[in-house]
């Protein structure tokens, strides 16, 4: 049974934050699967580009790493994209998931479809954002903790058993989508902070210039 981390998102672009975070959870992860989302449900349609030309970004920026692969399934199925049907539809490949998510979507988590399910599904990994002033023992995380059936945090990718929540904390740069976007749409640089293959396809296909 393979360890797979499942890194979802909207990758509005991709950028090499999100490049750099996969490949040092891979220090204890058999591969990473990418899963844009096809229509995310916390954001209004056409809020986000196209989903195809989201996933291509994403192919571009992965393509030649041996472990990063990227999945089309929430493209595929209609309506918004419930990480929930996600899991359950990765789930019967038998491998083991982990669930990348950021501390304050962790947070946010009882607000999802099914929050206990997706815990049941994949081992949640909860990525703190550098500055963030996430604290694993504060009512907030406690609460989700205990409405999701966790058994508490773990400070690493631990192999073992259990229902606990892990957290990984990793290198984090200082690179957000809204700003790509903004440096998109005013002709800016967006050297060192996407791949070029993905610059270029922002460029060729003029993304985020009405944005």
């Amino acid at each position: 049974m393979a360890r797979v981390a499942v890194f979802g998102g909207s990758f509005n672009p991709i950028h090499n934050g999100h490049l750099l975070l996969a490949d040092e959870v891979l220090e204890q992860l058999a591969r990473v699967l990418f899963v844009p989302a096809g229509q995310p449900p916390h954001k209004p349609v056409g809020a986000v580009a196209p989903a195809a030309d989201r996933f291509k970004m994403v192919k571009l920026a992965t393509t030649n790493h041996p472990r990063f692969a990227v999945s089309d399934v929430e493209l595929l199925r209609a309506g918004p994209s419930y990480t929930v049907d996600t899991l359950e539809t990765l789930a019967a490949a038998g491998d083991q998931l982990f669930l990348l998510i950021g501390s304050e979507t962790f947070l946010d988590l009882l607000s999802w479809r099914s929050p206990k399910r997706i815990a049941e599904l994949a081992r949640l990994v909860v990525v703190p954002r550098a500055g963030s002033a996430f604290d694993p023992d504060g009512p907030a995380a406690q609460t989700v903790l205990r409405e999701i059936g966790a058994d508490g945090f773990a400070p690493a990718l631990s192999p073992s058993e259990g229902r606990g929540v892990l957290i990984a904390h990793v290198t984090s740069l200082p690179i957000s989508a809204s700003d790509l976007r903004r440096r998109a749409r005013e002709g800016r640089s967006l050297a060192f902070r996407v791949p070029p293959d993905v610059a270029a396809y922002i460029r060729a296909h003029r993304l985020y210039e009405g944005a």
